[in-house]
């Protein structure tokens, strides 16, 4: 995954044009900006493109979502540890690189932890672990329900950023958000999609639906996931009408056709090990036909949103009737005269005339569930988010293998199929380490968040206001739960055109959002933030205004680092450790310390300088090819 011509790359920093826009705290961060870009530059395979948008849904992708009621998840079954051949960490490194996997960051204690207790029941806590404070919790505690006639929140989705935002940096139960990231962008619902009323209440419920079914089981949460308030609205279930002859109305077939193409069965038929299995004349069989998207498409109408405990308010500016937030958590709710009652057939299985609706959706999404493509097209995505963009075969099976099966006869034990994923002997051994085709790109997202956690974030008034990031010009070029589309961020089998990886057909999915515009502008966001914070317009009030307390209210405390400042060799491998898991080459390494060294410190140096030098090695750290390419 890195460039092999050298003079692509130097050409290619060159006329990338993108000046510093570090807020003047020292000339070591800002004359590090030329080396990173090369660093990030080669780790993208010389800058090739992939900036390309995923193809829009085939019906019209609907714009608001809330999220639906979340169910318990169910116990893990547990994973005895003598079944992998790598059952405790050899080193420190092994410990960081395994956190790495399963959360967003590796702190000293995780590490010690991972340590002394082996992978398997390291996870096995993590899983059995009590859910932290939900998103919806979390804005209603922020003071986001409150029918304000100046701020309308019932108008707003950016406190769904903060919300999102304050999720990933924040939360104790960092597996399970983890976990959550990585379905979001298999189950997908953007916010940039989404326009109702309380549409950031929204966004959070469904935030909450796939954090509270993490560990739970597959067909729990793709019945909450339909019946999902902004899964509903997103993808046109909402609303949707039976046929009706005299006016030649036929239902949305949207939610029908997305529901197995993406978040099920996939467009081709699998053989256990994810690879496609091939007709006679050796072409790809398709999973489903136009008539099975038709027929299923009747299974979902007659769905709305549950307005049963409204509390309406007049807000007296605009003279408006508002609600209150209770849809939005609620599963949706059938309307019996809504719903067709024509027969359907599909995949195999057959709704009779005049079917109750609830009777309708529990057979489809029976069939779904239990459809064998199942657990290779959702196990070896988790495998693409989690570990590696190009697992093999024999990982894949594993991966299903669980979800066939937890041990104990119970087929969609999520629990089982991320322990998986995350414990397998391909995913733990060293033999990654050395293999040019493991791992993959780490999104922005996850960096932004691993920084965070890495270095003591925090906000100093609780505001946690870090808004929409996904412009790929000034900022990361990505923002949790704002997908382009419902086809997420980058598509599983992505390939990046102009690489080498294009020759081989290798896929690395995330190089999807690679262009010289992203890596300009995640470098200049970078240098900005890992030295002085996120700036925050008003953090004293929840509202998006501009006041006199504008500042950098979310910074990242670097305690431990300070204590090393004055030694750049020191601070460089622990910078190593945390963010790289070790992985940073000894070349590498050597050059950041020279250039954190050409701006010497003394015992007698400033706060302010010692900051510089930290801010200087994270960056440098943060843009190289070691640390963005996760192995």
């Amino acid at each position: 995954m890195r460039a092999t011509d050298e003079q692509e790359v130097q050409d290619l920093v060159i006329g990338s044009g993108n000046g510093s826009t570090g807020q003047g705290h020292g000339a070591a961060l800002a004359g590090s900006a030329g080396l990173a870009a090369m660093a990030l530059l080669a780790a993208c395979g010389g800058g090739g493109g992939g900036g390309g948008v995923p193809p829009q849904p085939d019906s019209a992708s609907a714009a608001t979502t809330t999220p639906a009621a979340t169910t318990p998840p169910t116990a893990p079954a547990t994973t005895a540890a003598s079944r992998y051949a790598y059952p405790l960490p050899a080193a420190d490194e092994d410990a960081a690189r395994f956190l790495l996997h399963a959360q967003f960051s590796a702190s000293d204690t995780d590490i010690a932890a991972v340590r002394s207790k082996g992978y398997a029941p390291w996870l096995a806590d993590q899983i059995a672990a009590p859910a932290s404070q939900t998103g919806f919790d979390w804005l209603n505690s922020r003071g986001y329900a409150v029918v304000d006639s100046i701020a309308r929140y019932y108008d707003s989705s950016y406190p769904g950023d903060y919300m999102v935002w304050n999720q990933l940096m924040t939360s104790s139960d960092a597996t399970r958000k983890r976990v959550a990231l990585a379905l979001s962008e298999f189950f997908v619902v953007s916010l940039s999609g989404l326009d109702f009323n309380w549409r950031s209440h929204g966004i959070a419920a469904w935030w909450d639906l796939l954090a509270a079914n993490a560990f739970g089981n597959y067909r729990t949460l793709l019945e909450g996931v339909t019946l999902n308030a902004a899964m509903g609205y997103y993808l046109n279930t909402k609303g949707n009408m039976k046929e009706n002859a005299a006016s030649g109305r036929a239902p949305d077939e949207n939610y029908g056709r997305e529901v197995m193409q993406l978040c099920s069965i996939g467009l081709y038929q699998l053989n256990p090990d994810g690879t496609e299995k091939r007709d006679a004349s050796g072409s790809k069989i398709e999973t489903y036909t136009q008539s099975d998207v038709t027929n299923i498409a009747r299974v979902f109408t007659g769905w709305d949103f549950d307005q049963t405990q409204n509390v309406n308010t007049l807000e007296p500016i605009q003279n408006r009737t508002v609600s209150n937030t209770a849809f939005a958590r609620l599963p949706m709710r059938l309307t019996a005269a809504n719903h067709s009652t024509l027969a359907s057939s599909f995949l195999g299985a057959t709704v009779a005339a005049g079917t109750d609706g609830v009777a309708a959706l529990k057979i489809a999404l029976d069939t779904l569930f239990n459809h064998p493509n199942v657990g290779p097209f959702l196990g070896k995505q988790m495998i693409q988010r989690l570990v590696t963009s190009n697992p093999s075969p024999a990982y894949v099976a594993r991966v299903a293998g669980a979800f066939n099966d937890n041990g104990k006869g119970v087929r969609g034990d999520l629990a089982a199929m991320f322990s998986a994923v995350l414990l397998d002997d391909e995913a733990r051994g060293p033999a990654g380490l050395a293999q040019p085709g493991f791992g993959k790109l780490r999104e922005p997202i996850v960096r932004l968040a691993q920084w965070g956690r890495t270095f003591g974030i925090t906000s100093n008034k609780g505001s946690w206001k870090i808004g929409d990031l996904s412009n790929p010009a000034t900022q990361l070029g990505q923002n949790p739960l704002r997908s382009p589309s419902v086809f997420n961020f980058f598509r599983p089998g992505y390939v990046p055109p102009s690489t080498a990886l294009s020759a081989s057909q290798t896929p690395a999915p995330e190089f999807q959002l690679v262009n010289e515009s992203s890596v300009g502008g995640y470098l200049n966001y970078l240098q900005g933030v890992v030295r002085s914070g996120i700036f925050v317009n008003a953090p004293d009030v929840p509202n998006n205004i501009s006041n006199a307390a504008n500042g950098y209210d979310i910074t990242a405390a670097y305690t431990a680092e300070l204590a090393l400042v004055l030694d750049a060799t020191a601070l460089v491998k622990r910078l190593n450790l945390l963010l790289c898991a070790g992985q940073l080459s000894a070349a590498n390494q050597t050059l950041i310390i020279n250039a954190l060294n050409a701006t010497p410190l003394t015992a007698t140096s400033t706060d302010s300088a010692r900051r510089d030098r930290i801010a200087a090695g994270v960056l440098l750290v943060m843009a190289s090819a070691d640390y963005l390419i996760q192995k």
